[in-house]
């Protein structure tokens, strides 16, 4: 369920409420995703500070003339908002101060039609605010939205086209995701990885509309790439800038400044301590430092400066304060406060002191560190006496957050998901140290985390982790188990499946057999051998009887033998089990199952030829699809409804429906299976034989015209569902 808040003045009729506001209610509600909660900003401004809005910026809503702004109430992670102006950047929590030519400059180099153009410059020039500012004023221009990928804690280029596909919600490969989308990609931190270059310049090469905006400290050196080194600020603006964070205007702000070279990031940390020095004091304490780093010969001399600035701040951190900036350096993803208690024995003074001195920033209830400090305190960890305890702390921490997503996993509704999501750095950063110095904790914890990645685009990495940590850790026992079946799982691979399903049943796992055999049912069925899906999803539910497993646990291979039966035209038995899916999927709010179950139990009128009772079915489940976020599910239903109008010999509506799902199918990436696919080649192929070729065109064309949206909206109106 998505809910949208706003607050105005409707109009009661004998239809009920009507009105401009209402209708907007409805367009921020559509904007959101399962689970969702969004606020108007008039809904916002009678609310306090302290209500814990988080605020998503602004965002033009469909046939709303002006932009939205947008805030979202629940604590969960989510995709970007469903809005004409799609984009996902952070918004920024003060004030953008100077950089007005640089904007600019980089704004007239875009819309001159620059497709790839990198801003670079050393840590701590502002590449990424000023980065960000610009794909900000684009939002309008780029029709199929902008995206801010970070990817500063990538280590392996081979990552960065499935980082950028798991951020747009890719479900094919990328270059045929975007195709001809109108889109702005700005790919944040790429110095470390800057080998993915050449798979950048193929994308561009695929995708027209493409535009790709990075930030780093060096070139891609790429055929087609643009460069604009960003300067160090003007001196009037840094004084501006340590002015504005420092809330204090003094003559020797300048001083300070160009001692500084002007750069932001040391301006920054600069500022954060004049609630105790004042600029003078600053001055005198700052020479020593960067005299010292000036000395370096083999590095730039703004970097030089940076890391002289950020040492300074952290010679003058107490020994507890130090402790903490060292060890949170281990965080690649940033953290919270649960987590910095349980891995640092974070005090909460030196947390806050951390923050107050801009060494740490927190929003809603994470915490981070930029990039370039967050390398240092790193440095400072790894050169300690802790550094393997804490690692191991780490590891710990994020191994246990994936094993209690992983015992909750069918419920839809389990609030793992949303903290797994937002560790997702973390995780890659706890299996990177585990793989060096614990190839044990590696497989426990890329067993857990490799269905909720399946989901999220990641499934060629999880696949690649699976198979690295399976080489490294070669014994026989329950997580090599799991991690065989879960690669199995990703690939439809039968033959991994069977290797696995053979050490499950020889380690005596009654739940991790019948889980495998659920999987290999699915397997089969991709491969189209029906009957040994079948009887694969039966001994599943058999065994997880006997393993006395709730009943949760069953509702996959329930909904795997279903899509067996009706593929096989057995209909009542299929009818049977889609009841009882039904009834569990409820019983356990498992949103997903249950409109699946629904789908099901329409499936059997169409394979009987019952064309109206399928077309009532389906447009209830289409219904439960939209309350529920299920957009994929919902362009199945369409194409459900679309099937039974062709049976019903409605060939027109049946065609331009169909039109309108399968455009919106393409743009999601959704393939169908066997069977959903030579059911649509039937009776949709005899739809549009049954009409002249201009009829068949025109209400092709009238229903990618129309939108999948507004078809929807269409289908489920009151007089509609019967």
């Amino acid at each position: 369920v998505r809910i949208g808040l706003h607050t105005g003045s409707p109009h009661l009729t004998a239809e009920g409420y009507v009105g401009a506001d209402v209708h907007r209610a409805a367009r921020i509600a559509a904007a959101g995703h399962g689970g969702q909660i969004l606020v108007s900003a008039a809904t916002a401004a009678l609310l306090d500070a302290a209500d814990g809005l988080r605020d998503l910026g602004f965002h033009r809503l469909k046939d709303l003339a002006a932009a939205e702004r947008l805030y979202q109430a629940d604590p969960d992670e989510h995709p970007p908002l469903k809005t004409i102006s799609n984009t996902n950047l952070p918004h920024a929590l003060d004030a953008f101060v100077g950089r007005q030519r640089e904007l600019e400059a980089v704004l007239d180099r875009l819309r001159a039609g620059a497709r790839l153009l990198t801003l670079t410059g050393p840590g701590g020039t502002g590449k990424t605010r000023l980065a960000i500012e610009a794909a900000t004023e684009l939002v309008p221009e780029y029709r199929d939205g902008v995206f801010w990928v970070p990817l500063s804690a990538l280590r392996d280029p081979t990552l960065v086209i499935g980082e950028i596909g798991r951020t747009i919600g890719a479900k094919t490969p990328l270059a045929e995701a975007i195709g001809y989308r109108e889109m702005l990609l700005l790919l944040d931190n790429l110095e470390q990885i800057v080998d993915a270059g050449p798979d950048l310049a193929g994308l561009l090469e695929a995708c027209p509309n493409l535009t790709i905006l990075v930030t780093s400290r060096e070139l891609l050196r790429v055929r087609g790439e643009g460069e604009f080194a960003v300067p160090p600020l003007a001196e009037s603006e840094a004084v501006d800038l340590f002015s504005e964070r420092a809330g204090i205007t003094d003559p020797r702000t300048a001083e300070v400044c160009r001692r500084l070279d002007n750069l932001p990031l040391a301006v920054e940390l600069a500022a954060a301590r004049a609630r105790l020095l004042s600029p003078a004091q600053i001055l005198e304490r700052l020479p020593q430092r960067l005299d010292l780093f000036r000395g370096v010969r083999d590095a730039d001399a703004r970097q030089q400066t940076l890391r002289a600035t950020i040492e300074w701040s952290h010679d003058l951190l107490t020994p507890d304060e130090q402790r903490l900036f060292a060890t949170v350096g281990v965080f690649r993803g940033g953290w919270t406060l649960e987590a910095v208690e349980r891995v640092a024995d974070a005090d909460l003074d030196a947390l806050a002191s951390l923050t107050d001195k801009s060494l740490a920033v927190r929003a809603h209830d994470r915490f981070w560190m930029l990039e370039t400090i967050r390398t240092f305190a790193e440095e400072r960890l790894n050169a300690s006496d802790e550094a393997d305890t804490i690692h191991r702390r780490h590891l710990d921490h994020v191994v246990e957050i994936a094993e209690h997503w992983y015992a909750e996993r069918q419920a839809s509704e389990s609030r793992w998901f949303a903290v797994l999501e937002a560790e997702n750095d973390n995780i890659r950063a706890a299996l990177d140290w585990a793989h060096d110095h614990a190839p044990d904790a590696e497989l426990r914890l890329i067993g857990a985390v490799a269905a909720l990645w399946m989901l999220h685009s990641q499934g060629s990495e999880a696949q690649d982790r699976l198979r690295a940590a399976l080489e490294h850790a070669p014994t026989r026992d329950r997580l090599r188990a799991r991690a065989l079946t879960h690669l199995g799982e990703l690939g439809d691979d039968i033959g991994v499946l069977t290797e696995a399903l053979e050490l499950w049943r020889e380690l005596g796992e009654l739940a991790g057999e019948a889980l495998t055999l659920e999987a290999l049912g699915w397997a089969y069925d991709h491969h189209g051998e029906h009957l040994a899906a079948r009887e694969a999803h039966e001994q599943s539910l058999e065994v997880y009887g006997r393993a006395g497993s709730p009943e949760l646990h069953t509702l996959s291979a329930r909904a795997g033998l279903c899509h067996v039966l009706v593929a096989r035209s057995e209909t009542a038995a299929a009818a049977t089990v889609a009841a009882e899916l039904l009834e569990i999927a409820r019983r356990h709010e498992a949103a997903y199952m249950e409109e699946l179950a629904l789908h099901f139990l329409a499936d059997c009128p169409l394979v009987d030829g019952d064309f109206p009772v399928a077309e009532d079915r389906y447009r209830r489940a289409l219904a439960f699809a939209r309350s529920a976020g299920l957009v994929g599910r919902a362009t199945d239903e369409v194409l459900g409804i679309a099937m039974a109008l062709a049976g019903l010999s409605d060939a027109v509506r049946a065609v331009r429906i169909a039109a309108a799902a399968h455009a919106k199918q393409r743009e999601l990436g959704k393939e169908p299976d066997a069977w959903w696919r030579s059911t649509q080649d039937r009776l949709l192929g005899a739809a549009r034989a049954a009409l002249t070729d201009a009829d068949r065109e025109a209400a092709e064309d009238d229903g990618q015209a129309a939108g999948f949206d507004r078809v929807v909206d269409e289908l489920l109106a009151a007089d509609a569902v019967r």
